[in-house]
């Protein structure tokens, strides 16, 4: 046999099996959602968005999740995965172009939005957003930050660069839908960050829309995320997937096109697009719904406890019947704790104190409040007295508060030792959009957070300037605060 025959044989026959292949296919990877230029109008949005100026209660809202996540990041600088990336990110080096939460060094961008990222999910206090399951500000404000230091921009351009980063983290995963990511595994933190640092990232590098499209499929190409983190055992990981991983990935995308590199045009549109390539049902119009009218950084919720979200309602409800009922360790036979059913696997018994709702359940009920401290101290995981009140705890999954208006309701039910039963219903816990806590609220948490790591003096004033922070002509400013 010559060789043109063989080489037209073995044509035939790769493609026989080509087509043998294809007719297994499922339907769906055949057949793309009709899309309608998805990511040349968010684009173009994204290149407008920083010259529109906020409504006055987004303007407010944004800045107590700012504040909130320089808290976390702040105080995530002195625990172990904030430490590590510190650590790590010095080691690397690179051009002095942003800061590092509470160190003496600058590095590139990136790097430090991979630092102060890792630093904001280190403690379990940045927010939440209930709906998406998405931690935005601890993606968001770390990105933003690097970028605008690298800029040296405004804090209006600051604060309306975080506004888009919050839209685009949980429109993302509305696009995709929430649970559907979450049915595959995927982590739904994680998959959504990079493009929450993206939003932040793009609108301060202001990239034009060629550079937007870009930008976009750079980004779309890093997203990743596994669920795999509710067994990381350290935090250490999980701070990475949450937000270290995210902020970088954004900033890495921003600065990629802004040193020209080109990318695919429409990765949102078409065959082998972003939602196709993630969802077995996307939305991609929702990756749109909304932009300018509804603002997701009104919706997050900022935590009250520095745990776990899903562990916010039982530590209210619980506290809550403790201060009713004079509850003492003594007069309780059991605690019986209903959770969503999507949160049990979360936060049962988990080997993080941080997020083991039975652990703190039990610390809440022998101190009778959760200090930060508390919450993170792994020791007394084995002291004798919270682990006595620990083996009271029943976690069980409830189906009828798998409600969407209200996914981290809990239900606690306490027995005492005289046969009495009292419960309290937790639908909504503080700082939530539909249990708000005020400026003077969110400026007594950080306070708490940031002051033993930077004293007093630099938390207040640091503080202040946040409240204020549309007023700074260049971000970096505020660095003599929150650096060594």
């Amino acid at each position: 046999m010559s060789t043109t025959d063989l080489m037209s044989r073995r044509g035939l026959l790769g493609s026989a099996a080509a087509l043998s292949t294809l007719a297994t296919l499922p339907v769906r990877l055949a057949a793309a959602p009709t899309t309608t230029d998805v990511t040349g109008r968010l684009a173009r949005y994204m290149v407008s968005a920083r010259d529109r100026a906020l409504p006055p209660e987004v303007l407010v809202a944004c800045k107590h999740r700012i504040l909130d996540t320089f808290g976390a990041m702040v105080s995530g600088a002195r625990m172990k995965p904030g430490v590590i990336a510190v650590d790590y990110v010095r080691g690397l080096g690179g051009v002095e172009q942003a800061s590092v939460i509470g160190a003496s060094f600058r590095t590139t961008a990136v790097n430090a939005a991979l630092a102060n990222g890792m630093c904001a999910h280190a403690d379990e206090t940045d927010d939440f957003e209930p709906i998406t399951k998405a931690h935005p500000g601890s993606c968001v404000v770390p990105a933003a930050l690097a970028m605008a230091e690298k800029e040296g921009r405004s804090g209006e351009e600051f604060v309306r660069a975080v506004a888009l980063g919050y839209d685009l983290t949980c429109n993302l995963l509305m696009a995709l839908g929430p649970d559907l990511v979450r049915g595959t595994h995927r982590s739904a933190e994680g998959t959504s960050s990079t493009f929450g640092a993206l939003g932040a990232a793009a609108s301060l590098a202001r990239l034009d829309e060629r550079g937007m499209r870009f930008a976009i499929s750079y980004s779309a190409q890093q997203v990743s995320g596994l669920w795999s983190w509710v067994k990381d055992e350290d935090h250490v990981e999980k701070a990475f997937d949450f937000s270290g991983m995210g902020a970088r990935n954004g900033v890495t995308a921003v600065t990629m096109v802004q040193q020209g590199m080109t990318g695919v045009a429409d990765v949102l549109d078409g065959s082998h697009n972003l939602f196709i390539a993630l969802s077995t049902k996307p939305n991609p119009e929702a990756m749109l719904e909304g932009l300018g009218s509804r603002f997701w950084v009104t919706e997050t919720a900022i935590k009250t406890f520095s745990v776990g979200y899903p562990i916010q309602s039982p530590l209210d409800a619980l506290l809550t019947l403790r201060k009713q009922h004079g509850l003492t360790p003594d007069k309780v036979q059991s605690i019986l704790v209903k959770l969503p059913t999507d949160a049990i696997g979360i936060v049962g018994n988990s080997s993080m104190p941080d997020v083991n709702c039975q652990h703190l359940v039990g610390l809440a009920l022998v101190k009778g409040a959760v200090s930060f401290v508390d919450s993170h101290d792994a020791a007394l995981l084995q002291d004798p007295a919270i682990m006595a009140q620990r083996a009271k705890v029943q976690l069980v999954g409830d189906q009828a508060l798998m409600d969407p208006a209200a996914p981290r309701s809990a239900l606690v039910e306490v027995t005492l030792t005289d046969g009495k039963k009292v419960s309290h219903f937790t639908k909504f816990p503080p700082g939530t959009k539909e249990n708000p806590i005020d400026t003077e609220a969110v400026n007594a948490k950080t306070r708490d957070l940031m002051a033993p790591v930077l004293g007093p003096e630099k938390t207040e004033r640091l503080i202040e300037r946040i409240n204020a922070i549309e007023k700074i002509d260049d971000i970096r400013m505020l660095r003599s605060l929150f650096t060594a």
